[in-house]
């Protein structure tokens, strides 16, 4: 698997926006059977293709401290991200969702067990490291390929979380738990002494062989590519 690269200054100061026109960008333009890059945002709200904003996201507080909101093609429930967290996406050369679902999910619980950590996945397509969430994961088709990507909380700005999401309680309670922070840990309590850019690195040398590197010409196709996301149908003003 090739690990995708951008040239700097590319890689700097990008909103969610950039990283899933990328993702698009690669599966179409990118010939490698299996591809991979992690990415960080500033404070953002993401929800899935089917949901209603109204139900899932507390609009008022995100536009109080400047937390963007977006809407990402796949489906799945609304994940929040800042730069604590660690984005991952993988896109796979094939229509096989199931497959993909699990080849990245076992990947993951893979590098997250040779750091010590007890990973495992569930019916859902979430990991979970004694039993609570560190990473959620969506996926969608596009040009034969599968693009998944996922959240990987390593840290997180805790009242943003639990401020800016606002899932029904009935959903809560199919999970099991009362609130958000009852259902996910972060990863910093497990490893206190690796910051999080060495979690990243370890993450990428152990998963990719390899890497593209995409330059000036890349960037600004995936520019193009970025403002459909930017339209009214993906981004919530501020």
């Amino acid at each position: 698997m090739k690990h995708i690269l951008l040239e700097n200054p590319f890689s700097q100061g990008r909103q969610l926006s950039f990283y899933l026109a990328m993702e698009d960008y690669v599966a179409s333009k990118i010939d490698e059977p299996e591809a991979f890059f992690t990415w960080q945002v500033a404070p953002t709200v993401i929800i899935g293709r089917n949901q209603i904003l109204e139900n899932e996201v507390d609009v008022a507080y995100c536009r109080q401290h400047g937390i963007n909101i977006f809407r990402r093609k796949s489906g799945g429930g609304c994940v929040y991200a800042d730069e604590d967290n660690l984005m991952l996406s993988f896109i796979a050369h094939t229509d096989n969702v199931a497959w993909a679902f699990n080849c990245f999910t076992g990947m993951l619980t893979n590098v997250l067990t040779r750091l010590g950590l007890k990973a495992v996945v569930t019916d859902h397509n979430d990991v979970l490291v004694d039993g609570q969430k560190v990473s959620g994961t969506a996926c969608r088709q596009l040009f034969g390929h599968c693009i998944v990507h996922s959240t990987l909380l390593y840290d997180t700005n805790m009242q943003h979380m639990l401020h800016a999401i606002t899932p029904s309680t009935q959903k809560l309670q199919r999970k099991g738990v009362k609130s958000v922070d009852q259902r996910i840990t972060l990863l910093r309590n497990y490893m206190p002494d690796t910051p999080l850019s060495q979690l990243n690195h370890f993450i990428c040398t152990t998963l990719c062989k390899g890497s593209i590197c995409l330059g000036a010409d890349d960037a600004a196709a995936i520019e193009q590519i970025e403002q459909e996301y930017l339209s009214s149908q993906f981004i919530q003003k501020m």
